[in-house]
């Protein structure tokens, strides 16, 4: 008799871990948008990465390194790493996870987890207006929306998105 406490299926229910390949697609893209970003990350961010690539460390021990390096090193120059470092090691953690749900409140969610610590505002919509200057686009300003009704637009550009994504989804429901 078999045991109804006990899902006969449940390791092929639960995600995987990230294999190699998508543990290293995830410290490049994590690293690659800190540099859009204008920000350079550490040697010792891409030794840790590396570590965890190979399968010594976690992601979350990854994140334990990094955040007690900086814990260790207060007022050393490597302080001008420690955003991308701890911003990059946290990107890393969210693309190796599985589960998502494309929403507004995952983006708020995502934000709350790359920034806690770094800003104040991390994981709040703003409630003021910004302009700054982008690197990339030689200087120029991207157009932000107005605080006023981010939350508005916010929803609204998701429902878009989603909109347009469904019959894509629809489609392979159905194939």
């Amino acid at each position: 008799m078999k045991d109804l406490n006990h899902d006969p299926f449940e390791e092929y229910i639960k995600n995987l871990p990230p294999t190699r390949k998508e543990l290293g697609q995830a410290w490049s893209a994590a690293i690659g948008l800190q540099a859009v970003d204008g920000l350079k990350t550490s040697d010792y961010l891409y030794e840790t990465a590396r570590k965890n690539i190979d399968g010594e460390i976690t992601v979350d021990e990854a994140n334990k390194l990094i955040n007690s390096y900086y814990e260790s090193h207060r007022g050393i120059t490597e302080r001008d790493f420690e955003e991308a470092d701890k911003v990059s090691a946290r990107i890393a953690d969210i693309l190796s996870e599985k589960a998502f749900v494309f929403s507004p409140a995952q983006y708020i969610s995502i934000h709350r987890e790359l920034f806690n610590g770094i800003y104040s505002h991390a994981g709040r919509i703003r409630d003021y207006n910004i302009t700054k200057k982008e690197w990339v686009l030689n200087g120029d300003t991207v157009s932000y929306g107005s605080a006023l009704n981010l939350r508005e637009t916010l929803d609204y550009d998701f429902a878009m998105e989603k909109a347009t994504r469904e019959p894509q989804r629809y489609f392979l429901l159905c194939t």
